[in-house]
């Protein structure tokens, strides 16, 4: 099916709030809250489309600012690109000229207002991470001290403003999982990080963490498990069906790849960014694109729908000296 563009601003006013539109009456999605804008015309320019549409729909003269997500998302029927810029500033008083309600939401609350898929990842890349470190063990012989060169590493990695942290210990035994647990939750803590356990449900309740499931851990599950109060739900996913038991499940977000090869992996080829962008149409979830990613790939993760980068070595840093 042709792929219709559609662009979208947020704007932003003193408090911070962001402006949200409500779909009128014989429309798709009617009556649920979106980012303004509209059909890109052909040949017609992103941010000349998005200025002309919200002249048209606000009544106010808007500066363009940088790109945040391009979403592509698949309806029954149709699809779209979903092309979203900050607006820099604007000239006049936002007003629902199509008989629109409007709304300024505190960014903290924009995921309680009912939105169509397509909207939904951008509410994600709002206000949640870009970048999601998935830890290494620590190198082979290493003592599971409080200040060892693994905690070290980690603090180093926080300090890079990483803020979501998916612990992975593999080979580890269950104690020393627990111990390293310990000490990397009171880090984030400290750092203002999230952290989830990587698929101990157990170990996650005693700590009061996020989870995330592997793949296999997910296809087992017929319902969400007992988290914490707010605790994050995630899982690895690496095909369309994987994707959308996730979103059923009730995931907050999924990592999806692997994009390219990768030095644990060789030989196996990444699918790409033109199918991580495919498998982004069919789920609304937020998604990480992961396998030989680094800070640089953020933007072209964007560019296809992803909510940033998933990775060890392009996120783990080296502690200092």
């Amino acid at each position: 099916m042709k792929v219709t563009d559609v662009v979208a601003g947020v704007l932003s006013d003193a408090r911070g709030r962001v402006l949200l539109t409500r779909r009128t009456v014989n429309r798709d999605f009617a009556g649920l809250w979106e980012f303004p804008g509209g059909k890109r015309e052909p040949g017609e320019e992103a941010d000349a489309a998005l200025a002309r549409e919200l002249h048209e729909e606000l009544g106010i003269n808007a500066t363009v600012g940088a790109p945040l997500i391009t979403v592509p998302q698949a309806y029954p029927g149709k699809r779209l690109r979903l092309d979203v810029r900050r607006i820099a500033r604007w000239q006049g008083v936002p007003r629902g000229r199509e008989g629109q309600a409007l709304a300024w939401v505190p960014l903290e609350k924009l995921h309680t207002y009912a939105m169509p898929p397509a909207d939904i990842p951008v509410v994600a890349a709002l206000h949640q991470p870009d970048r999601y470190l998935v830890t290494p063990p620590p190198a082979a012989g290493v003592a599971a001290l409080v200040d060892g060169p693994w905690l070290e590493a980690l603090d180093a990695s926080l300090a890079t403003g990483i803020a979501r942290v998916q612990l992975r210990l593999p080979g580890l035994e269950p104690a020393r999982v627990r111990t390293l647990a310990a000490a990397a939750l009171e880090r984030c803590q400290r750092a203002g990080a999230e952290l989830l356990v990587n698929g101990d449900a157990e170990l996650a309740r005693e700590l009061g963490t996020g989870l995330h499931l592997r793949a296999a851990q997910l296809a087992a599950l017929g319902e969400r498990p007992q988290l914490a109060d707010g605790a994050a739900l995630a899982a690895s996913c690496h095909d369309a069906g994987e994707l959308l038991h996730a979103a059923r499940l009730g995931c907050d977000f999924c990592v999806a790849g692997p994009v390219m090869a990768t030095e644990s992996h060789p030989g196996q080829k990444g699918i790409g960014w033109a199918r991580f962008a495919e498998l982004r149409e069919g789920v609304a979830l937020p998604m990480y694109a992961i396998g030989g990613m680094g800070s640089g790939d953020i933007e072209v993760a964007r560019r296809h729908g992803g909510q940033g980068i998933a990775a060890i070595r392009g996120l783990w840093a080296q502690p200092p000296r």
